[in-house]
């Protein structure tokens, strides 16, 4: 790999101009800039070599890929997939932020452990360094391949190749081939051939549509960096396969692939895409001018938290919200650095702190400009603030009680070199002079510093005293009516000019007149910005002696300053990683302080971490729901992995009080209750818990929690045109990557899993079960139970009051906790019905029978939302009284509620009944008692035969015939 850095100073050129007829000075600056080019040496890559294990990474730092606009503005991400040829299945990274460090990469190589990685050609040379010295100490093969093979367009089509995708099997169709699609007999049409055809090597398209529907069953891969990497995996295994058989050219359809499962990084928590959306990690919105493609941070978990005063900072607690860890030692030790800045007598040191981190700017990046040439003044004025400002971190560290004992603070008191950092700045500050560089827009340097410059510098400054005196003698020895006026100019890298006004006469076809001993330079067309019309230089006497002894100046001033500037920059970069590495500890010691100051605005407590699989959380809150209303209702909630059937039905972890806890919470009450909210306020707390390796508080009295590694939600569905899936599918979705890939430490989220569907035919326990939404539900619920001690954490909300029955979700034989969302009735009156609240979750019911079914509300009465949760179920979702609430017509809800209630008591007669006139329905009665009557009457004695016919006559009620 080549990489190029340009060097570009630039030069502001200033022209001198002497008018000796006005004595006017004119002054116009023009710029000009050099441009530097180094190569550096070769990597060197081996391209040879076969190995049972293969990965593929891109990364992009800071590039762009043109041939692609899903790719266009990918910055700072990483996406990966590895191939295990003894499981023969393909793990894939998703696209996930990346640091400067590359930590999360080299924590995947270490991991995957490949014999062979590959890599883009367009990747950064950073990037493709730290994979080329993993391949250079482990051994194996790295690989740059050609960009093409890197795209998102050609790793899908390679992905909806895979035999495993495309092709399903009776079992998934639910099928049978028949005996005709077997039979020997020839085709007798171009038809008949086509299906023949079909039959045996199955419909190309319906292939690709089966794949696309079941790929993200496997793995969310709809980013481009992922699916790009998993182009060039494939193709890669697809070469390998052909050159070890050269008879099978059967491509990436022959690949021995049995599954995609989503790599999961060992050190830091797994969370999806969908994830992330559901629980509002991050908020984009949109700016509020429709000329403008900005976006800012709305309602979200970074948006409360992003109190840092630092550009690293902000960038890091990004990059920590994308990636919470699973190490309990790093999570404890990040919890005892926000503990010390929350304590009482630290609130003054962590104030200053905050203040001198706001003058801290990006480090690097300023380094990293100056190496280039391409720093401006506010660069290295952000540079000396820096040596400032870390002096005085310094010593507001020593002012922080018990700091000592903080590993963030030990850290950063190791990492600061004031005396070089001060020397560094002080250097800074004596070299360079601000004023005259913001006036320039350049670098200039102070007087003093240099004898030969302030030298040039003096001349310079004289210069147009010398240039009017020169400008009149030259006036009075050129004829009187060659010119009214004249100019004498100097140009940077031209020289010396004389300049006259251009004469009418001139611009015949004559053209110009130029006097003996001056020869033309320029015309205005050459230089239309110039005030003047005409340019020429002179080859008298004083234009020599000036260009002999004054000579091109300004050039040698900034050429000289250039020198300066280098020499100090070389001062400078002997402190480079030092001020480096003490920028990387001020962003987490900026994250830490912003914990610290969330926590303290909004009354977040520390969190206790546990080796055990537990949730325990009291008086657990919602960190975004309690921003937007008056008042919030906190909620407990309980949770322990690995309590399902057989012989993990006893808990495997010790606990205080093992029969309130159990791995499925399933959640039920009524229309916008808040069910969705506590589901979501239990994942939160848990994913704050563990944000990266710098752990934060959480919104709650207190909290036991384990270590998750893994968050699954199906909560929200996320439709778009570009997927070939209705809105049930994306949630099917959802729920089979869910169960693809949990663990015991995992927890999912499905809230109201299966609605979109109904069953098929007569409504009853049978068609539940098969397809209806509701069957899915406890399919799924039962699944995970059936998992034993590997059994996940669950929350769950449904609104499927049948499925609490004894032939399915049986609340007494199931190891579920159930909850309900409180709700309160109040008559038109005025008055609360009096009721049980904590048992049925319905107000009005009387019964202390937890799980009877409730009362129908009665008209006029409306509901309130108590949202509190407690034991039991709800089996009405009061719908009606919801709907009537939000706006909809009362006369409507009203039906909607009577409807119900027929359809509950099987009184589906009642709704036919009122299209019938009053003849019909004494037709439909008399038929009933009839039918009734012969249901009654005993048909299996013999004697009887010959009565049979009277007592139909009787039970029809009709008169014998003949």
């Amino acid at each position: 790999m080549k990489r190029t850095k340009q060097n570009r100073f630039s030069n502001h050129r200033k022209k001198k101009v002497a008018k000796s007829t006005q004595n006017h000075e004119q002054n116009q600056t023009a710029e000009s800039g050099t441009e530097e080019s180094v190569q550096l040496p070769r990597k060197k890559v081996r391209w040879e070599g076969n190995s049972e294990s293969v990965a593929a990474a891109a990364g992009m730092e800071n590039g762009s890929s043109e041939d692609d606009a899903s790719t266009s503005k990918v910055k700072g991400r990483v996406a990966g997939a590895y191939y295990d040829s003894v499981r023969c299945i393909v793990y894939v990274l998703e696209d996930t932020q990346e640091d400067v460090h590359f930590d999360l990469t080299n924590m995947l190589l270490e991991q995957c452990n490949a014999d062979v990685v590959l890599t883009s050609s367009k990747a950064d040379d950073p990037f493709i360094s730290v994979l080329q010295k993993f391949a250079e100490a482990s051994g194996g093969v790295f690989q740059i391949r050609p960009h093409k093979e890197f795209t998102p367009h050609r790793g899908r089509d390679r992905l909806l190749s895979l035999r495993f995708l495309s092709e399903l099997t009776t079992e998934d169709t639910g099928q049978c081939l028949s005996s005709d699609s077997n039979s020997g007999a020839e085709p007798r049409n171009a038809y008949e051939f086509m299906q023949k055809r079909k039959q045996a090597a199955g419909d190309p398209t319906m292939k690709r549509w089966n794949a696309a529907i079941r790929l993200a069953n496997y793995a969310s891969v709809e980013s481009s960096l992922c699916i790009s990497c998993l182009g060039a995996l494939l193709d890669y295994l697809a070469r390998e396969r052909a050159a070890g058989d050269l008879d099978n050219d059967a491509g990436v359809e022959g690949l021995n692939i049995s599954g995609i499962e989503v790599l999961t990084i060992d050190q830091v928590m797994h969370i999806n895409a969908d994830a992330l959306f559901s629980l509002q990690i991050f908020e984009n919105e949109s700016h509020a001018s429709i000329h403008s493609d900005k976006t800012k941070e709305g309602l979200s978990l970074f948006g409360i938290l992003d109190n840092t005063r630092t550009p690293l900072g902000r960038s890091l607690l990004r990059t920590w919200l994308m990636r919470p860890s699973l190490s309990i030692p790093v999570i404890a030790a990040r919890h005892d650095a926000i503990e010390c800045f929350l304590h009482p007598e630290n609130l003054a040191p962590a104030s200053t702190l905050q203040t001198h981190l706001k003058g801290v700017k990006n480090i690097p990046r300023i380094l990293g400009l100056l190496q280039s040439g391409k720093a401006s003044v506010g660069d290295w004025q952000g540079l000396v603030k820096f040596t400032y400002h870390s002096a005085m971190i310094r010593d507001a560290l020593a002012e922080l009680h018990g700091g000592d004992q903080v590993e963030v603070v030990r850290k950063l008191v190791a990492s600061l070199d004031i005396a070089s950092f001060k020397d560094t700045g002080n250097a800074v500050n004596e070299t360079i002079d601000w004023e005259e560089s913001t006036n320039k827009n350049r670098i200039c340097v102070r007087p003093y510093i240099d004898e030969e410059l302030d030298q040039r510098k003096h001349v310079y400054a004289g210069l147009d005293s010398v240039l009017c005196k020169v400008a009149e003698q030259i006036c009075q020895k050129i004829p009187v009516d060659y010119t009214a006026s004249l100019n004498v100019v100097y140009f940077p890298q031209l020289g010396f000019l004389i300049c006259v006004p251009m004469q009418e006469k001139w611009r015949s076809e004559e053209g110009i007149n130029v006097l003996d001993g001056w020869s033309f330079q320029v015309s205005p067309d050459v230089v239309p910005a110039l005030d003047m019309n005409l340019i020429s230089r002179n080859r008298a006497i004083q234009v020599k002696d000036m260009d002999t002894h004054i000579g091109d100046l300004h050039p040698s001033i900034v050429d000289r300053e250039i020198e300066i500037v280098q020499e100090l920059l070389e001062r400078i970069l002997v402190c480079s990683e030092g001020m480096r590495h003490t920028c990387d500890v001020c962003a987490e010691l900026d994250c830490l302080l912003a914990f610290a100051e969330a926590s303290r605005a909004y009354n977040y407590c520390r969190p206790q971490i546990s080796e055990d699989p537990i949730i325990d959380i009291d008086q657990g809150r919602h960190p975004l729901q309690e921003q937007v209303v008056d008042i919030f209702v906190p909620n407990n909630a309980q949770l322990l992995a690995g309590i399902g059937f057989g012989d993990s039905a006893e808990p495997q972890t010790e606990v205080d009080n093992p029969p309130m806890y159990s791995s499925i919470v399933l959640c039920t009450g009524a229309n916008a209750c808040g069910k969705s909210v506590y589901l979501k306020q239990v994942a939160l707390i848990q994913y704050m818990a563990q944000v990266s390796n710098r752990s934060d508080f959480v919104p709650a009295v207190s909290a036991t929690l384990g270590i998750v590694d893994k968050i699954f939600t199906r909560i929200q569905t996320r439709e778009s045109v570009s997927k070939a899936q209705s809105a049930f599918m994306i949630d099917l979705n959802q729920v089979s990557l869910a169960l693809r890939n949990c663990t015991a430490k995992s927890l999912i989220l499905l809230d109201e899993f299966g609605k979109g569907t109904i069953p098929a035919g007569s409504i009853t326990v049978d068609s539940y079960l098969s397809i209806d939404g509701t069957g899915l539900f406890c399919g799924v619920i039962k699944h995970l139970l059936n998992r034993g001690s590997q059994c996940p954490k669950v929350l769950a909300a449904t609104h499927f009051h049948d499925v609490f029955q004894k032939d399915m979700l049986d609340p007494h034989k199931f190891p579920i906790t159930f909850l309900h969302m409180q709700v309160l009735f109040t008559s038109s009156k005025g008055n609360l019905n009096p009721g049980d609240v904590s048992m049925s979750g319905d107000s009005k019911s009387t019964d202390h029978e937890r799980l009877e079914p409730t009362s129908v509300v009665a008209p006029g009465e409306k509901i309130t939302y108590l949202y509190r949760v407690s034991p039991g179920l709800s089996r009405n979702s009061h719908a009606a009284q919801c709907a009537t609430m939000f706006g909809l017509p009362s006369r409507i809800a009203q039906r909607a509620q009577y409807v119900s209630k027929l359809l509950g008591d099987h009184e589906l007669g009642q709704l036919l009944e009122e299209e019938m006139t009053a003849e019909e329905q004494e037709n439909i009665k008399a038929a009933g008692i009839a039918t009734y009557k012969f249901l009654a009457m005993d048909l299996t004695n013999d004697s009887h035969e010959k009565d049979i016919k009277p007592r139909l006559v009787e039970a029809l009620g009709r008169a014998p015939h003949g």
